[in-house]
């Protein structure tokens, strides 16, 4: 029996959904402190990027430079932070994060720094219409 991907629960309660690419679903973090965005990968049951097929892999590479490229190009980046932690969050994600100098985190990592301060219902049309324009989606 085959099980169908389902994004998780956390990430549906912490997220706001942007689109997708060939591989991945697009999300920004509900979080208004930094423009972090998170791609996941719609295969069920994949926890590491290892497991995913070697043309999958070469895909969600494609898909995560082209994402980092045009979040820095965007929002004007100093440095964008990509990972894929997974220690709360089981299901594959890969988070990419704009970085400033001047970010109240700077230079350190933000995970679990501050408390979400989640964006405003004008706030998330702005900026999800700008990033599908900037995408292309």
């Amino acid at each position: 029996m085959t099980t169908t991907f389902q994004l998780h629960e956390r990430l549906q309660l912490d997220c706001i959904s942007i689109g997708r690419f060939d591989l991945c679903h697009i999300l920004m973090m509900n979080d208004s402190q930094f423009p972090w965005f998170i791609l996941v990968p719609e295969k069920a049951g994949i926890r590491e990027i290892y497991q995913l097929s070697k043309a999958e892999r070469h895909t969600l590479a494609e898909e995560s430079s082209y994402l980092a490229e045009n979040l820095a190009i965007l929002y004007k980046a100093d440095k964008m932070n990509i990972a894929a932690i997974g220690n709360l969050v089981p299901q594959l994600h890969i988070h990419h994060i704009v970085r400033y100098q001047t970010d109240k985190a700077w230079p350190a990592p933000i995970w679990g720094k501050f408390a979400a301060i989640p964006y405003t219902r004008l706030q998330i049309l702005d900026d999800t219409a700008r990033v599908k324009a900037q995408l292309k989606l």
